[in-house]
Protein backbone atom coordinates (compact mmCIF):
# COMPACT_ATOMS: atom_id res chain seq x y z
CA UNK A 1 0.00 0.00 0.00
CA UNK A 2 1.37 3.41 -0.94
CA UNK A 3 1.76 6.05 1.78
CA UNK A 4 -1.17 8.30 0.65
CA UNK A 5 -3.47 5.26 0.60
CA UNK A 6 -2.30 4.32 4.11
CA UNK A 7 -3.10 7.84 5.34
CA UNK A 8 -6.58 7.72 3.81
CA UNK A 9 -7.21 4.30 5.31
CA UNK A 10 -5.92 5.42 8.74
CA UNK A 11 -8.08 8.56 8.64
CA UNK A 12 -11.11 6.47 7.69
CA UNK A 13 -10.51 4.00 10.55
CA UNK A 14 -9.99 6.87 13.01
CA UNK A 15 -13.15 8.63 11.84
CA UNK A 16 -15.27 5.51 12.17
CA UNK A 17 -13.77 4.81 15.61
CA UNK A 18 -14.62 8.33 16.81
CA UNK A 19 -18.19 8.08 15.54
CA UNK A 20 -18.62 4.68 17.19
CA UNK A 21 -17.12 6.03 20.42
CA UNK A 22 -19.53 8.99 20.48
CA UNK A 23 -22.44 6.65 19.75
CA UNK A 24 -21.52 4.36 22.63
CA UNK A 25 -20.98 7.32 24.97
CA UNK A 26 -24.37 8.71 23.99
CA UNK A 27 -25.99 5.30 24.47
CA UNK A 28 -24.39 4.96 27.92
CA UNK A 29 -25.68 8.41 28.86
CA UNK A 30 -29.21 7.52 27.72
CA UNK A 31 -29.04 4.24 29.66
CA UNK A 32 -28.12 6.21 32.78
CA UNK A 33 -31.00 8.63 32.16
CA UNK A 34 -33.40 5.67 31.93
CA UNK A 35 -32.54 4.90 35.56
CA UNK A 36 -33.78 8.35 36.66
CA UNK A 37 -36.72 8.68 39.02
CA UNK A 38 -38.07 11.54 36.88
CA UNK A 39 -39.79 11.63 33.51
CA UNK A 40 -37.02 11.91 30.92
CA UNK A 41 -37.45 13.34 27.43
CA UNK A 42 -35.01 12.28 24.69
CA UNK A 43 -34.28 13.75 21.30
CA UNK A 44 -32.61 16.50 19.37
CA UNK A 45 -32.37 19.87 21.14
CA UNK A 46 -33.37 21.57 17.88
CA UNK A 47 -36.57 19.55 17.40
CA UNK A 48 -39.94 20.82 18.64
CA UNK A 49 -40.82 17.32 19.85
CA UNK A 50 -39.10 14.52 21.73
CA UNK A 51 -38.20 11.29 19.99
CA UNK A 52 -39.05 9.29 23.11
CA UNK A 53 -40.06 9.70 26.75
CA UNK A 54 -39.20 7.45 29.69
CA UNK A 55 -41.73 7.34 32.53
CA UNK A 56 -40.50 5.65 35.74
CA UNK A 57 -42.74 3.12 37.49
CA UNK A 58 -43.25 5.54 40.39
CA UNK A 59 -45.49 7.63 38.10
CA UNK A 60 -49.17 7.22 37.34
CA UNK A 61 -50.56 7.81 33.88
CA UNK A 62 -53.73 9.38 32.60
CA UNK A 63 -54.83 8.73 29.02
CA UNK A 64 -57.10 11.31 27.41
CA UNK A 65 -59.45 10.11 24.69
CA UNK A 66 -59.58 11.84 21.37
CA UNK A 67 -60.80 15.36 22.00
CA UNK A 68 -62.31 17.63 19.39
CA UNK A 69 -62.72 21.38 19.23
CA UNK A 70 -65.22 23.28 21.34
CA UNK A 71 -68.14 24.94 19.58
CA UNK A 72 -67.41 28.62 19.01
CA UNK A 73 -70.67 29.73 17.39
CA UNK A 74 -73.68 27.38 17.15
CA UNK A 75 -75.28 29.67 14.56
CA UNK A 76 -72.22 29.71 12.32
CA UNK A 77 -72.87 28.84 8.69
CA UNK A 78 -69.49 27.20 8.01
CA UNK A 79 -67.05 24.92 9.79
CA UNK A 80 -64.79 27.90 10.33
CA UNK A 81 -67.58 29.97 11.88
CA UNK A 82 -68.72 27.08 14.12
CA UNK A 83 -65.34 25.62 15.14
CA UNK A 84 -62.53 27.53 13.41
CA UNK A 85 -59.72 26.41 11.15
CA UNK A 86 -57.28 23.66 12.12
CA UNK A 87 -55.09 25.97 14.20
CA UNK A 88 -58.07 27.51 16.06
CA UNK A 89 -59.54 24.05 16.69
CA UNK A 90 -56.20 22.76 18.00
CA UNK A 91 -55.88 25.76 20.32
CA UNK A 92 -59.40 25.08 21.63
CA UNK A 93 -58.56 21.42 22.26
CA UNK A 94 -55.29 22.23 24.03
CA UNK A 95 -57.07 24.86 26.16
CA UNK A 96 -59.66 22.18 27.13
CA UNK A 97 -56.84 19.78 28.00
CA UNK A 98 -55.08 22.47 30.02
CA UNK A 99 -58.28 23.24 31.99
CA UNK A 100 -58.99 19.54 32.60
CA UNK A 101 -55.44 18.97 33.83
CA UNK A 102 -55.72 21.97 36.15
CA UNK A 103 -58.81 20.46 37.85
CA UNK A 104 -56.65 17.40 38.56
CA UNK A 105 -53.79 19.49 39.98
CA UNK A 106 -51.68 18.94 36.85
CA UNK A 107 -50.54 21.01 33.89
CA UNK A 108 -49.46 20.72 30.27
CA UNK A 109 -45.93 20.19 31.63
CA UNK A 110 -47.14 16.71 32.68
CA UNK A 111 -48.07 15.73 29.10
CA UNK A 112 -45.66 13.14 27.72
CA UNK A 113 -47.26 12.11 24.41
CA UNK A 114 -49.79 13.48 21.93
CA UNK A 115 -51.45 11.51 19.13
CA UNK A 116 -53.00 13.89 16.63
CA UNK A 117 -55.38 13.20 13.76
CA UNK A 118 -55.67 15.93 11.13
CA UNK A 119 -58.50 15.81 8.56
CA UNK A 120 -58.59 17.52 5.16
CA UNK A 121 -59.30 21.25 5.28
CA UNK A 122 -61.49 22.50 2.41
CA UNK A 123 -59.71 25.87 2.53
CA UNK A 124 -56.32 24.16 2.16
CA UNK A 125 -57.06 22.28 -1.08
CA UNK A 126 -58.70 19.43 0.85
CA UNK A 127 -55.33 18.56 2.42
CA UNK A 128 -54.65 18.34 6.16
CA UNK A 129 -53.38 21.63 7.56
CA UNK A 130 -50.34 20.30 9.38
CA UNK A 131 -48.81 23.76 9.70
CA UNK A 132 -51.94 24.99 11.50
CA UNK A 133 -51.47 22.17 14.02
CA UNK A 134 -47.73 22.81 14.37
CA UNK A 135 -48.39 26.53 14.99
CA UNK A 136 -50.96 25.72 17.70
CA UNK A 137 -48.61 23.20 19.36
CA UNK A 138 -45.86 25.85 19.45
CA UNK A 139 -48.09 28.08 21.60
CA UNK A 140 -48.33 25.46 24.38
CA UNK A 141 -45.18 23.30 24.25
CA UNK A 142 -41.45 23.97 23.92
CA UNK A 143 -42.02 27.51 25.22
CA UNK A 144 -40.48 29.60 27.97
CA UNK A 145 -43.57 28.96 30.13
CA UNK A 146 -43.67 25.22 29.33
CA UNK A 147 -40.35 23.84 28.05
CA UNK A 148 -41.76 20.30 27.71
CA UNK A 149 -41.39 18.82 24.23
CA UNK A 150 -43.79 15.90 24.09
CA UNK A 151 -43.26 12.80 22.03
CA UNK A 152 -45.89 13.04 19.31
CA UNK A 153 -47.47 11.40 16.30
CA UNK A 154 -49.38 13.45 13.73
CA UNK A 155 -51.48 11.46 11.30
CA UNK A 156 -53.46 12.66 8.31
CA UNK A 157 -56.87 10.96 8.16
CA UNK A 158 -59.67 10.92 5.61
CA UNK A 159 -62.24 12.29 8.05
CA UNK A 160 -63.24 12.56 11.69
CA UNK A 161 -66.61 11.86 13.33
CA UNK A 162 -68.05 15.17 12.05
CA UNK A 163 -67.05 17.01 8.87
CA UNK A 164 -66.76 20.14 11.07
CA UNK A 165 -63.83 18.66 12.96
CA UNK A 166 -60.45 19.22 11.34
CA UNK A 167 -58.35 17.86 14.21
CA UNK A 168 -58.64 15.42 17.11
CA UNK A 169 -56.03 15.04 19.86
CA UNK A 170 -55.30 12.22 22.33
CA UNK A 171 -52.93 12.86 25.23
CA UNK A 172 -50.88 10.78 27.65
CA UNK A 173 -49.96 12.36 30.97
CA UNK A 174 -47.57 11.15 33.68
CA UNK A 175 -47.62 12.38 37.26
CA UNK A 176 -45.71 11.42 40.35
CA UNK A 177 -47.33 8.74 42.49
CA UNK A 178 -46.02 9.50 45.95
CA UNK A 179 -47.70 6.45 47.50
CA UNK A 180 -45.35 3.99 45.73
CA UNK A 181 -41.83 3.60 47.01
CA UNK A 182 -39.05 4.42 44.57
CA UNK A 183 -36.91 1.47 43.59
Amino acid sequence: MKTPMKLIFAALVLGISLIAGFSFASADNEQDELKSDKVTFFGSPTSAISSSVAVPESYNRILFSGTVAPLLNKDGKTTYERYGNTEKQAIGILEKLKADLKTKGLSLADVTFLRVYVAPDPNKGDAPDYQGWFDAYALFFNTKENPVKTARSTVGVESLVSPDFLIEIEAEVAYKNNSKSNK
